[in-house]
């Protein structure tokens, strides 16, 4: 038989292109005397010393090739995560190669070509992941190791004289305070959402007039920009902890979490609601006859057939929600919220991009997380399709 030829990877050029680009034009390190002063961008052969400079860009001379090549999907992914593996602790060294000796006020921070690089691995991964069609456990099991390895290189220590650390190391108490509040903002309204939209949808599906009314308003609040319904809410809660002091003792008032957690409910019934009327909509017609012809009543059919055929839309649409809710509570800062944002904004403030990442990267990957697991959950709950076999 003849050989099959290798050909190029169009994704894969992409990403060669990326990984060359970022190697050779971009600042590996940034080198701060203080977390104020603008950084002194580091190349890799500047950051590391020789001796990783030499196996990280023999390590990217491979990465290239490869990725320019229609290699399997499995070796390709494991390029992926071994170019995280190896850019993260990389990363590390720079930062106790760069620090002086001695100095507690420099700061090491990744510079735009650690990122860019780690974005071009990400990809090249997500691609692999994609190709391989691996099942909901899999991807679980892949996100847990990931976890493991991130936990397990922040608590070696590897990390310690990176600028961001050591800004957690000063807010540490803060930082997991801030976290559950985040949380609690952006599961919370998810919750409330669910219970009330669910529902609230399974109204809009039997009445026509009712659907239009209801999707109009909230498509419309949808086009609220997140900081103005922020704002909007102040004075009608404000106004309302005024009046009932009881209110106002639990915690309800113009400023702070109250508003948040309203203004992301707000933002939340949308896709409850509609996905719910979309989910009922689709159930085919055939299983409801069934249903009928059983003698089920309207109320059986609902509970027994129409919402368990509806039911991976509706977490389609939750998994929709928490996703979005964990980026827009970043915003609830700015209302005294709490958050994440807490962070991001005092970094902004104080010209400290090191405390903007404190808060931004645990909201990217909370946001990750949890779109990698609901989305293995809708796959779980989706009806699987006959086997040809």
């Amino acid at each position: 038989m003849p050989k099959r030829a290798v050909g190029l990877d169009k994704l894969g050029v992409v990403i060669a292109l990326v990984l060359a680009g970022a190697w050779l034009l971009l600042p590996f390190a940034d080198f701060k005397p203080n977390r104020i002063l603008p950084g002194e961008p580091r190349s890799i052969f500047l950051a590391l010393p020789p001796i990783y400079a030499v196996i990280i860009a023999l390590a990217l001379g491979i990465s290239i090739f490869i990725s320019l090549l229609k290699f399997p999907a499995i070796l390709r992914l494991l390029l992926g995560f071994i170019g995280l593996v190896a850019l993260v602790l990389a990363i590390g060294v720079a930062g106790y190669h760069l620090t002086p000796e001695g100095d507690r006020l420099a700061r090491i921070a990744p510079g735009a070509g650690f990122w860019v690089l780690a974005s071009a691995y990400a990809l090249l991964a997500a691609d692999s992941l994609t190709r391989l069609r691996l099942g909901p456990w899999p991807r679980l099991a892949m996100l847990a190791l990931v976890a493991i390895g991130i936990g397990a290189l922040l608590w070696s220590g590897a990390w310690d004289e990176l600028s961001i650390i050591k800004e957690y190391a000063s807010r540490a108490e803060a930082f997991w305070r801030e976290g559950q509040t985040h949380i609690t903002l952006a599961v919370g309204s998810l919750i409330v959402a669910t219970v009330i939209g669910i529902p609230l949808g399974i109204a809009c599906y039997r009445d026509n007039r009712l659907r239009t009314v209801v999707l109009n308003i909230l498509n419309a609040v949808q086009t609220i920009p997140s900081i103005a319904l922020f704002g909007l809410l102040i004075a009608p809660l404000g106004a309302l902890a005024a009046a009932m002091p009881a209110l106002a003792a639990i915690g309800v008032s113009g400023i702070g979490a109250a508003p948040a957690m309203v203004a992301l409910f707000l933002y939340s019934l949308l896709p409850v609601v509609s996905n719910t009327v979309v989910g009922l909509l689709g159930v085919p017609e055939d299983a409801n006859d069934a249903a009928r012809g059983m003698g089920m009543t309207n109320r059986q059919r609902l509970v027994a057939v129409e919402l368990p055929l509806a039911f991976p839309i509706i977490i389609a649409g939750i998994r929709i929600i928490l996703v979005q809710n964990i980026g827009i509570a970043t915003i609830a800062a700015l209302i005294g919220g709490g958050g994440f944002g807490v962070f991001v904004f005092q970094g902004i403030g104080q010209t400290a991009m090191d405390l903007v990442l404190l808060g931004a990267v645990p909201t990217v990957g909370l946001a990750f997380a949890s779109a990698v697991i609901l989305d293995a959950l809708v796959e779980m709950v989706s009806p699987q399709e006959p086997s040809n076999d």
